[in-house]
């Protein structure tokens, strides 16, 4: 698949005042970069208070001039994004970062972030004024990479996501805490693009591994830098037309694709975890059974790695013939994620949720097989 940059091109030419600049992945673009956040923090543009009484509302669009020259709105949606964006940190090691991004999609918490191993614990998640707060991971969708977090704070600033594909060419503002430049109240960082192309990830099966396939703006500037997943994409208006991807290597090529998946593909799954239709969280009211009347991984025929991590995952080892997981095509080297709408963080998790379900009952299982997203029933 060829991606081909669109012909129109803002003015190279810029007036003084601009805060906001393409860069390359070079030392030079870096340090453009962090200038940038810099700078970003220091403009002088400010968000105003909500009245007393009144929640906090989403940012309202702004009339920004689409075809050359800049005006003092485009700082405007720089600082109202910033506010909405926040930094995230939570497992890593191993070659590994342990952060990431992500912004406010309401305003009594709700953060919008990528899925992927940093919240492999429960992340801390710093606020643009530097509130740092011990976040709830409340539901997440696999097949779209996607997580929603909550932290215990209202009156915020937050994003409204867009409901329809940006278009092609269209100028957008990426932002996020790419390579952790910011760890506490310091802005995060902005870069300025287009939307290139809208594709399928799908279209390039094999060579992209993710189980997301489908349609992402592919976007005009370097995002594909660690710690920027999850952050915002931003139209001009002011919305949050997409979610910047985790980083994605073509291993035979060794190209690197900077895209972003868009908000009109998220904004039902994150819609219904925020209004409580869709948790990923265990009911602590439900009671443990006895263990002669639940369901065990080894009486399904799971038969996992060795436990001999604090929170060692939930990988299969190997099916036992002719079990509940047999027959329902479990396979060794399978990742269980979920079961039913209960999070399997670990091998622990896992035996505590199957001692809640009774054994005679059926198992639904989701499951991370290499780059796919399957399901899995598991019959007594």
């Amino acid at each position: 698949m060829t991606f081909t940059q669109p012909a129109s091109r803002r003015p190279s030419s810029r007036p003084a005042g601009v805060l906001i600049q393409r860069c390359g992945f070079s030392l030079r673009g870096f340090v453009r970069v962090l200038l940038l956040t810099l700078i970003g923090g220091a403009c002088n543009v400010s968000l105003a208070d909500p009245p007393d009484g009144q929640a906090a509302e989403a940012a309202p669009a702004v009339a920004l001039g689409r075809v050359g020259g800049y005006d003092a709105d485009w700082g405007v949606l720089v600082r109202r994004s910033q506010a909405a964006s926040v930094k995230i940190y939570g497992a890593g090691g191993g070659g590994l970062v342990a952060y990431q991004s992500g912004f406010l999609v309401s305003p009594v918490g709700h953060v919008a972030t990528a899925w992927s191993h940093v919240l492999d614990v429960d992340p801390i998640v710093v606020l643009d004024d530097g509130r740092r707060f011990e976040a709830e991971i409340v539901g997440f969708e696999p097949r779209l990479e996607l997580a929603v977090l909550k932290v215990d704070a209202d009156d915020l600033p937050y994003l409204e996501l867009a409901e329809e594909l940006p278009q092609v060419a269209e100028p957008i503002l990426a932002v996020s805490n790419l390579f952790g430049i910011a760890s506490g109240d310091e802005p995060a960082s902005v870069m300025q693009g287009t939307v290139s192309a809208i594709t399928r990830l799908d279209a390039r099966r094999g060579t992209f591994k993710t189980p997301y396939s489908g349609a992402v703006l592919i976007v005009d500037l370097v995002a594909n830098n660690p710690g920027a997943a999850g952050g915002a994409v931003i139209s001009p208006e002011g919305l949050a037309i997409g979610m910047l991807g985790k980083e994605l290597r073509d291993s035979a090529a060794g190209v690197w694709l900077n895209y972003a998946l868009p908000s009109s593909s998220l904004r039902e799954a994150i819609g219904n975890i925020v209004a409580g239709r869709d948790l990923v969280v265990t009911d602590p009211t439900t009671p443990l059974l006895p263990r002669d009347r639940s369901h065990h991984p080894m009486g399904l025929g799971l038969n996992l790695v060795p436990d001999v991590l604090e929170n060692t995952p939930a990988y299969v080892d190997r099916v036992t013939p002719g079990s509940p997981a047999a027959r329902a095509d479990v396979r060794p080297d399978d990742l269980i994620l979920l079961v039913g709408n209960t999070r399997i963080d670990g091998q622990r998790t896992l035996a505590e949720t199957l001692r809640r379900i009774d054994r005679r009952d059926r198992v639904v299982l989701t499951l991370q097989r290499g780059a796919r997203i399957v399901s899995a029933e598991l019959e007594p």
